[in-house]
Protein backbone atom coordinates (compact mmCIF):
# COMPACT_ATOMS: atom_id res chain seq x y z
CA UNK A 1 0.00 0.00 0.00
CA UNK A 2 1.33 3.43 -0.93
CA UNK A 3 1.25 5.78 2.06
CA UNK A 4 0.96 9.51 1.26
CA UNK A 5 4.15 11.50 1.83
CA UNK A 6 2.51 13.76 4.42
CA UNK A 7 1.38 10.71 6.43
CA UNK A 8 4.91 9.26 6.31
CA UNK A 9 6.28 12.57 7.61
CA UNK A 10 3.73 12.61 10.43
CA UNK A 11 4.57 9.02 11.38
CA UNK A 12 8.26 9.93 11.58
CA UNK A 13 7.48 12.96 13.76
CA UNK A 14 5.32 10.80 16.01
CA UNK A 15 8.11 8.23 16.36
CA UNK A 16 10.60 10.93 17.33
CA UNK A 17 8.20 12.52 19.81
CA UNK A 18 7.28 9.17 21.36
CA UNK A 19 10.93 8.15 21.70
CA UNK A 20 11.77 11.46 23.35
CA UNK A 21 8.96 11.07 25.89
CA UNK A 22 9.78 7.44 26.70
CA UNK A 23 13.54 7.86 26.95
CA UNK A 24 13.42 11.25 28.62
CA UNK A 25 10.71 10.63 31.20
CA UNK A 26 9.22 7.13 31.29
CA UNK A 27 12.07 4.64 30.91
CA UNK A 28 12.67 2.89 34.21
CA UNK A 29 9.54 4.36 35.81
CA UNK A 30 6.96 1.97 34.44
CA UNK A 31 5.97 -1.24 36.12
CA UNK A 32 3.36 -3.42 34.50
CA UNK A 33 0.12 -3.15 36.51
CA UNK A 34 -0.65 -6.83 36.04
CA UNK A 35 -0.67 -7.79 39.71
CA UNK A 36 -4.25 -7.97 40.86
CA UNK A 37 -5.49 -7.28 37.31
CA UNK A 38 -5.10 -10.29 35.04
CA UNK A 39 -4.36 -13.00 37.59
CA UNK A 40 -5.93 -16.16 38.91
CA UNK A 41 -5.59 -17.96 42.23
CA UNK A 42 -2.88 -20.63 42.34
CA UNK A 43 -2.37 -21.83 45.93
CA UNK A 44 -1.95 -20.92 49.60
CA UNK A 45 1.27 -20.66 51.57
CA UNK A 46 2.07 -19.84 55.19
CA UNK A 47 2.28 -16.17 56.12
CA UNK A 48 5.81 -14.80 56.58
CA UNK A 49 6.82 -11.49 58.21
CA UNK A 50 6.90 -8.80 55.52
CA UNK A 51 4.09 -10.25 53.43
CA UNK A 52 1.36 -7.81 52.40
CA UNK A 53 -1.58 -8.35 54.80
CA UNK A 54 -4.07 -7.65 52.01
CA UNK A 55 -3.29 -11.11 50.58
CA UNK A 56 -4.21 -12.95 53.77
CA UNK A 57 -7.10 -15.38 53.22
CA UNK A 58 -9.33 -14.54 56.18
CA UNK A 59 -11.75 -17.38 55.45
CA UNK A 60 -8.93 -19.88 55.89
CA UNK A 61 -7.84 -18.08 59.05
CA UNK A 62 -11.37 -18.44 60.43
CA UNK A 63 -11.19 -22.21 59.96
CA UNK A 64 -7.57 -22.92 60.81
CA UNK A 65 -6.76 -19.94 63.06
CA UNK A 66 -3.52 -19.60 61.13
CA UNK A 67 -2.49 -16.98 58.59
CA UNK A 68 -2.23 -18.12 54.99
CA UNK A 69 -1.33 -16.01 51.97
CA UNK A 70 -3.10 -16.31 48.60
CA UNK A 71 -0.67 -16.83 45.75
CA UNK A 72 -1.62 -15.96 42.18
CA UNK A 73 -0.32 -16.65 38.72
CA UNK A 74 -0.53 -14.48 35.66
CA UNK A 75 -3.15 -15.39 33.07
CA UNK A 76 -1.41 -13.56 30.23
CA UNK A 77 0.64 -10.49 29.52
CA UNK A 78 -0.93 -7.10 29.98
CA UNK A 79 -3.20 -5.86 27.19
CA UNK A 80 -3.49 -2.10 26.74
CA UNK A 81 -6.13 -0.51 24.51
CA UNK A 82 -5.62 3.09 23.38
CA UNK A 83 -8.88 4.85 22.43
CA UNK A 84 -8.08 8.13 20.68
CA UNK A 85 -10.66 10.79 19.76
CA UNK A 86 -9.86 11.83 16.18
CA UNK A 87 -12.84 14.16 15.67
CA UNK A 88 -12.73 17.66 14.25
CA UNK A 89 -12.67 19.42 17.63
CA UNK A 90 -9.32 17.76 18.36
CA UNK A 91 -7.85 19.76 15.47
CA UNK A 92 -7.84 22.93 17.57
CA UNK A 93 -4.62 24.44 18.88
CA UNK A 94 -3.89 28.02 19.86
CA UNK A 95 -0.15 27.40 19.52
CA UNK A 96 2.12 25.05 17.60
CA UNK A 97 0.52 21.93 19.11
CA UNK A 98 -3.07 20.86 18.54
CA UNK A 99 -5.07 18.73 20.95
CA UNK A 100 -4.83 15.85 18.51
CA UNK A 101 -1.06 16.24 18.27
CA UNK A 102 -0.84 16.00 22.05
CA UNK A 103 -3.20 13.01 22.30
CA UNK A 104 -1.35 11.21 19.49
CA UNK A 105 2.04 11.77 21.09
CA UNK A 106 0.77 10.52 24.42
CA UNK A 107 -0.77 7.41 22.84
CA UNK A 108 2.36 6.77 20.74
CA UNK A 109 4.60 7.05 23.81
CA UNK A 110 2.47 4.61 25.81
CA UNK A 111 2.34 2.22 22.84
CA UNK A 112 6.13 2.33 22.59
CA UNK A 113 6.58 1.73 26.31
CA UNK A 114 4.03 -1.11 26.36
CA UNK A 115 5.68 -2.91 23.43
CA UNK A 116 9.14 -2.52 24.98
CA UNK A 117 8.01 -4.46 28.04
CA UNK A 118 6.62 -7.21 25.76
CA UNK A 119 2.99 -6.45 26.51
CA UNK A 120 0.27 -6.10 23.90
CA UNK A 121 -1.16 -2.80 22.69
CA UNK A 122 -4.25 -2.18 20.57
CA UNK A 123 -5.58 1.05 19.10
CA UNK A 124 -8.97 2.50 18.22
CA UNK A 125 -9.32 5.95 16.66
CA UNK A 126 -12.87 7.26 16.57
CA UNK A 127 -15.20 10.16 15.81
CA UNK A 128 -18.92 9.41 15.92
CA UNK A 129 -17.82 6.01 14.63
CA UNK A 130 -14.73 3.82 14.67
CA UNK A 131 -12.13 5.02 12.14
CA UNK A 132 -9.29 2.55 12.80
CA UNK A 133 -9.21 -0.69 14.78
CA UNK A 134 -5.89 -2.42 15.44
CA UNK A 135 -6.01 -5.62 17.43
CA UNK A 136 -3.48 -5.89 20.28
CA UNK A 137 -0.01 -7.17 19.44
CA UNK A 138 3.29 -7.40 21.29
CA UNK A 139 5.34 -6.76 18.14
CA UNK A 140 7.54 -3.66 18.08
CA UNK A 141 6.66 -3.40 14.38
CA UNK A 142 3.02 -3.12 15.45
CA UNK A 143 3.84 0.21 17.10
CA UNK A 144 4.55 1.70 13.68
CA UNK A 145 1.07 0.58 12.56
CA UNK A 146 -0.32 2.37 15.64
CA UNK A 147 1.51 5.54 14.61
CA UNK A 148 0.35 5.19 11.01
CA UNK A 149 -3.28 5.10 12.14
CA UNK A 150 -2.74 8.05 14.46
CA UNK A 151 -1.11 10.01 11.65
CA UNK A 152 -4.22 9.65 9.49
CA UNK A 153 -6.32 11.77 11.87
CA UNK A 154 -8.00 13.95 12.79
CA UNK A 155 -11.08 13.71 10.59
CA UNK A 156 -13.65 16.31 9.56
CA UNK A 157 -16.35 14.59 11.57
CA UNK A 158 -18.11 15.27 14.84
CA UNK A 159 -17.63 13.14 17.93
CA UNK A 160 -20.18 11.24 19.95
CA UNK A 161 -17.76 10.16 22.64
CA UNK A 162 -20.14 8.40 25.01
CA UNK A 163 -22.04 6.43 22.38
CA UNK A 164 -18.92 5.42 20.46
CA UNK A 165 -16.96 4.29 23.51
CA UNK A 166 -20.03 2.38 24.65
CA UNK A 167 -19.95 0.52 21.34
CA UNK A 168 -16.20 -0.07 21.61
CA UNK A 169 -16.61 -1.43 25.15
CA UNK A 170 -18.65 -4.34 23.82
CA UNK A 171 -15.96 -5.30 21.32
CA UNK A 172 -12.74 -5.15 23.32
CA UNK A 173 -12.99 -8.60 24.85
CA UNK A 174 -11.11 -9.81 27.88
CA UNK A 175 -9.95 -7.55 30.69
CA UNK A 176 -7.46 -4.88 29.72
CA UNK A 177 -6.09 -1.50 30.61
CA UNK A 178 -8.17 0.97 28.58
CA UNK A 179 -6.75 4.46 28.05
CA UNK A 180 -9.04 7.11 26.57
CA UNK A 181 -7.64 10.26 24.94
CA UNK A 182 -10.20 12.99 24.18
CA UNK A 183 -11.03 16.62 24.88
CA UNK A 184 -14.37 15.31 26.23
CA UNK A 185 -16.15 18.46 25.10
CA UNK A 186 -19.36 16.48 24.90
CA UNK A 187 -22.26 15.61 27.17
CA UNK A 188 -20.94 14.24 30.44
CA UNK A 189 -23.73 11.78 31.26
CA UNK A 190 -23.36 9.52 28.16
CA UNK A 191 -19.60 9.46 28.63
CA UNK A 192 -19.91 8.35 32.26
CA UNK A 193 -22.37 5.66 31.15
CA UNK A 194 -19.78 4.37 28.67
CA UNK A 195 -17.23 4.21 31.51
CA UNK A 196 -19.69 2.13 33.53
CA UNK A 197 -19.93 -0.22 30.56
CA UNK A 198 -16.15 -0.61 30.55
CA UNK A 199 -16.10 -1.09 34.34
CA UNK A 200 -18.76 -3.80 34.02
CA UNK A 201 -16.32 -5.76 31.87
CA UNK A 202 -13.63 -5.38 34.58
CA UNK A 203 -11.35 -3.11 32.55
CA UNK A 204 -8.82 -0.87 34.28
CA UNK A 205 -9.49 2.62 32.88
CA UNK A 206 -7.47 5.81 32.59
CA UNK A 207 -9.02 8.95 31.07
CA UNK A 208 -6.62 11.46 29.50
CA UNK A 209 -8.55 14.67 28.92
CA UNK A 210 -6.63 16.65 26.30
CA UNK A 211 -7.30 20.39 26.21
CA UNK A 212 -5.71 23.50 24.77
CA UNK A 213 -4.54 26.24 27.12
CA UNK A 214 -6.89 28.74 25.43
CA UNK A 215 -9.87 26.50 26.21
CA UNK A 216 -8.88 26.43 29.86
CA UNK A 217 -7.91 30.07 30.36
CA UNK A 218 -9.80 31.89 27.56
CA UNK A 219 -7.12 34.55 27.50
CA UNK A 220 -8.39 36.41 24.43
CA UNK A 221 -8.13 40.20 24.57
CA UNK A 222 -9.53 41.54 21.31
CA UNK A 223 -12.72 40.99 19.26
CA UNK A 224 -12.37 37.46 17.92
CA UNK A 225 -14.07 35.28 15.32
CA UNK A 226 -14.96 31.90 16.85
CA UNK A 227 -15.72 29.04 14.46
CA UNK A 228 -17.36 25.73 15.27
CA UNK A 229 -15.18 22.79 14.27
CA UNK A 230 -17.98 20.23 14.47
CA UNK A 231 -21.00 22.46 13.78
CA UNK A 232 -21.49 25.12 11.12
CA UNK A 233 -21.37 28.19 13.35
CA UNK A 234 -19.41 31.43 13.45
CA UNK A 235 -19.62 34.33 15.86
CA UNK A 236 -17.59 37.49 16.39
CA UNK A 237 -17.59 38.69 19.97
CA UNK A 238 -15.67 40.65 22.55
CA UNK A 239 -14.11 37.80 24.58
CA UNK A 240 -13.72 39.96 27.68
CA UNK A 241 -17.49 40.33 27.88
CA UNK A 242 -18.10 36.57 27.99
CA UNK A 243 -14.93 35.35 29.72
CA UNK A 244 -16.44 34.99 33.19
CA UNK A 245 -19.45 33.03 31.91
CA UNK A 246 -17.22 30.82 29.77
CA UNK A 247 -14.82 30.04 32.63
CA UNK A 248 -17.76 29.24 34.90
CA UNK A 249 -19.18 26.85 32.30
CA UNK A 250 -15.89 25.06 31.54
CA UNK A 251 -15.10 24.74 35.27
CA UNK A 252 -18.52 23.19 35.89
CA UNK A 253 -17.97 20.78 33.00
CA UNK A 254 -14.54 19.71 34.26
CA UNK A 255 -15.82 19.32 37.82
CA UNK A 256 -18.65 17.06 36.62
CA UNK A 257 -16.16 14.87 34.76
CA UNK A 258 -13.77 14.72 37.70
CA UNK A 259 -16.57 13.92 40.15
CA UNK A 260 -17.98 11.22 37.87
CA UNK A 261 -14.59 9.57 37.36
CA UNK A 262 -13.86 9.71 41.08
CA UNK A 263 -17.15 8.00 41.92
CA UNK A 264 -16.30 5.26 39.44
CA UNK A 265 -12.75 5.01 40.87
CA UNK A 266 -11.24 5.91 37.49
CA UNK A 267 -8.10 8.00 37.07
CA UNK A 268 -8.62 11.21 35.09
CA UNK A 269 -5.48 12.98 33.88
CA UNK A 270 -5.58 16.47 32.37
CA UNK A 271 -3.13 16.91 29.49
CA UNK A 272 -2.59 20.55 28.48
CA UNK A 273 -0.96 21.76 25.29
CA UNK A 274 1.19 24.21 27.29
CA UNK A 275 2.72 21.70 29.72
CA UNK A 276 5.37 19.00 29.40
CA UNK A 277 3.79 15.77 28.18
CA UNK A 278 6.57 13.51 29.46
CA UNK A 279 6.29 14.90 32.96
CA UNK A 280 2.49 14.50 32.98
CA UNK A 281 2.68 10.86 31.84
CA UNK A 282 5.47 10.09 34.29
CA UNK A 283 3.43 11.47 37.18
CA UNK A 284 0.44 9.38 36.09
CA UNK A 285 2.48 6.17 35.92
CA UNK A 286 4.17 6.95 39.23
CA UNK A 287 0.77 7.37 40.91
CA UNK A 288 -0.44 4.05 39.53
CA UNK A 289 2.69 2.28 40.79
CA UNK A 290 2.17 3.44 44.37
Amino acid sequence: MNVPVDIVARIERLELAARAVVEGHLAGRHRSPRHGFAVEFAQHRDYSPGDDPKHIDWKVFGRAEKYHIKQFEQETNLVAWLLVDASASMRYGSGDLTKYDLASRAAAAIATLTARQSDAVGLVTFTHKVQNWLKPSTSLGHVRDVMRCLAEGPYDEAAEVGATIGEIAGRIGRRAVVMIFSDLLDDVAPFLESLKHLKYHKHDIVVFQTLDVAELEFDFRHPTLFKGLEVAAEVITDPLSVRDQYLEAITKHLDELEDGCRRLEIDRVLLRTDTDLGHALAMCLQKRMN
